[in-house]
């Protein structure tokens, strides 16, 4: 709904059409613009000829977040930019850095009325994009669709409102609530059509985390397996805080093509830690929590996020699942559920779907052959 506000434009019946498909336009690259979100720009014209309005131009924030959407989006409109609708995912920047503001480009281009989604908590654009629009004598209608559009860029919402990466707790649960055997290796639990959605969570993620117990039980390659999207696996974080990691395991040897980071203790083998290192492991030094003994988490992910990681996808086991559950560190839960069932001698998992619709948001529920996934999010944070 649009903010109630004299100086803003009320929402038209066709904004919502638009800024959905500019959400949709926005996924295309999240998880690959670094520390800046992945935002999408339409410029949409209504012609005269009487056939309504259509699109002229769209942009999305670049590889690595530089160009910014408005600009790819206004250079492929041209002139027919002029008195036309901006339709903007995120409101647009205020401030000069490597390149103007955002919102300047597009009062020089002509736009007459700028649509925007999620505000910006960001304090050097905050409010100010809209002010510089106005200023510049642009209609602004802000809030079209905000939350939806906020889901799509959480980690960087999270990063600068929280000082973390935004994390998203990923377990594969049997229809009994199980997600394996203890010390039985991997259990097939889903199908083909949930693990390939798993795969495309995982390249919309910066990082993907798991424990040290995981990763020496199953030996994960912990990538992104989906054709054509190789280049998308994101990179891998192993927290193991006495690094029993050995430089033989997968995640080490491959470490040189897909980046892989151990989160471990300063006191840790620094034999080991050599020998990791030679592989291209690097490291980040974790801390114990003083009440529970184990890896301070918020400590953690402050960290993580100064190496400009803005979202992680947490896979581990149920040790670390309960972990961040028991520290409120979940932003986003997934949970999939399978047909089979395990019995009273799997691991239990730390949360079922009964216990993630009392704690959290459901937003979204689909059937993948035999399979249920659930999406849930913490809605109180964004």
């Amino acid at each position: 709904m649009t903010t109630e506000h004299p100086i803003f434009s009320p929402e038209r019946p066709e904004d919502r059409r638009f800024m959905a498909a500019a959400i949709r336009y926005a996924m295309r690259n999240v998880g690959r613009t670094g520390t800046n979100p992945s935002v999408a720009t339409l410029i949409v014209r209504d012609e005269s000829d009487g056939r309504g309005p259509r699109i002229v131009g769209r942009g999305v924030t670049a590889l690595g977040g530089r160009p910014h959407a408005e600009a790819g989006a206004l250079a492929e409109a041209g002139e027919l930019a002029r008195g036309a609708t901006a339709y903007v995912t995120l409101e647009p920047c205020a401030h000069h850095g490597r390149t103007p503001p955002c919102a300047e480009a597009l009062v020089r281009a002509g736009i007459a009325r700028v649509v925007s989604a999620a505000a910006d908590p960001d304090p050097r654009v905050n409010g100010k994009g809209h002010g510089m629009l106005l200023a510049g004598g642009v209609s602004v209608t802000p809030q079209v669709m905000a939350g939806e559009a906020a889901r799509t860029i959480e980690g960087y919402l999270t990063r600068h409102r929280l000082g973390r990466p935004g994390v998203t707790l990923k377990l594969a649960l049997s229809r009994d609530g199980r997600i394996g055997v203890r010390g039985g290796g991997q259990v097939k639990i889903t199908g083909p059509t949930s693990d390939a959605q798993t795969h495309l969570v995982r390249a919309r993620h910066d990082a993907i985390l798991v424990g040290a117990g995981t990763a020496l039980e199953d030996d994960p390659r912990l990538d992104c397996r989906l054709p054509g999207l190789g280049d998308r696996s994101p990179a891998r974080i192993v927290l193991d805080p006495h690094l029993r990691t050995s430089p033989e395991m997968t995640v080490a040897r491959t470490a040189r093509t897909v980046p892989t980071m151990i989160a471990t203790y300063q006191s840790s083998d620094a034999g080991r830690r050599a020998a990791l290192a030679v592989e291209g492991v690097s490291f980040v030094a974790c801390v114990p929590d003083p009440e529970t003994g184990r890896v301070a988490l918020p400590e953690l992910l402050e960290d993580l996020a100064a190496t400009g990681i803005t979202s992680i996808m947490v896979e581990g086991g149920a040790t670390i699942a309960a972990s961040f559950l028991d520290a409120s560190l979940v932003d986003r839960l997934i949970l999939a559920e399978g047909a089979i069932e395990i019995g009273e001698d799997g691991l239990k998992a730390p949360i079922d779907v009964d216990g993630a619709r009392r704690r959290f948001d459901l937003l979204r529920q689909d059937v993948f052959g035999a399979d249920r996934w659930f999406e849930f999010s913490c809605g109180d944070r964004l």
